[in-house]
């Protein structure tokens, strides 16, 4: 079986990243004719793990589920957990393919997978539509990770999660920018889009625009420094910042494979 530390990063990019794959159609209305009478599931599973997810193609859209579809069109079977995460992470590792009926369907998809790439860290996009883009997915990314971390039972975040009243982290790009909020609550967590109206942020990450939002997401400057530069606005506890400054780069260092 996978150890827990492949375990945490396959549920990050199945649970946080995968689902993306709908930010793009909704980002980018040329990928809506890659669906023209689509029809089918692309199943993605490891030999070691119960992990696993598909999507679902239709000429309405895309759906990600979790687990395991009961006929999928196409089957992606990895020998190990460790090497599907490579595969999700850029790398190179190749899956056993079942269900070669189904190639149109992985075909169809295999764009939408390509454009998942703009997450990985050297990934700098030089046009500001594509940067907005990577801003965007990546809000909602690293809210719904921090959530998958403590679901997941990662120590760290489980502990800060079981001694944390009920908190809010919102994170705003301004001027009609994208939004995203982690709810905390006595060890549960919850991650959504848009403004959490309930209740006030305990910590609000407020970005100017979209460059601003780009170099403290991507860790090209920590949110000392964006704060100092104008590229970063903190309103909130300012001990629960730092505390989410610390959490956010855990992703990355999950998601990349250096922990």
């Amino acid at each position: 079986m996978a150890d827990q530390a492949q375990e945490l990063r396959a549920r990050i990019f199945l649970r946080s990243c995968l689902p993306l794959v709908k930010v793009v159609l909704e980002e980018r209305s040329a990928y809506r004719k890659l669906l023209y009478r689509a029809g089918g599931a692309v199943q993605f599973a490891a030999a070691d793990s119960e992990q696993g997810a598909w999507v679902e193609l239709t000429p309405e859209g895309l759906d990600v589920k979790q687990g395991k579809h009961p006929s999928p069109s196409i089957t992606l079977t990895f020998k190990a957990l460790r090497d599907m995460n490579e595969f999700f992470a850029g790398g190179l590792a190749l899956p056993r393919v079942s269900g070669i009926a189904g190639l149109p369907s992985l075909l169809r998809l295999l764009p939408f997978l390509l454009k998942l790439k703009m997450l990985l860290p050297d990934v700098i996009p030089e046009d500001p539509d594509e940067k907005a883009l990577k801003v965007r997915m990546l809000l909602f990314m690293v809210t719904n990770a921090l959530s998958q971390l403590n679901k997941g039972g990662d120590e760290a975040m489980a502990k800060y999660a079981k001694t944390s009243p009920d908190r809010i982290f919102q994170l705003t790009v301004e001027n009609g920018g994208p939004a995203a909020y982690l709810r905390i609550k006595a060890g549960r967590s919850k991650a959504g889009r848009g403004t959490y109206t309930r209740r006030r942020p305990y910590v609000h990450m407020i970005f100017p625009d979209s460059e601003g939002a780009f170099d403290v997401l991507t860790q090209h400057f920590s949110n000392v420094e964006a704060v100092r530069l104008g590229k970063l606005r903190m309103e909130g506890a300012m001990e629960g910042g730092k505390e989410i400054g610390l959490l956010m780069q855990r992703i990355e260092a999950i998601t990349t494979g250096a922990v």
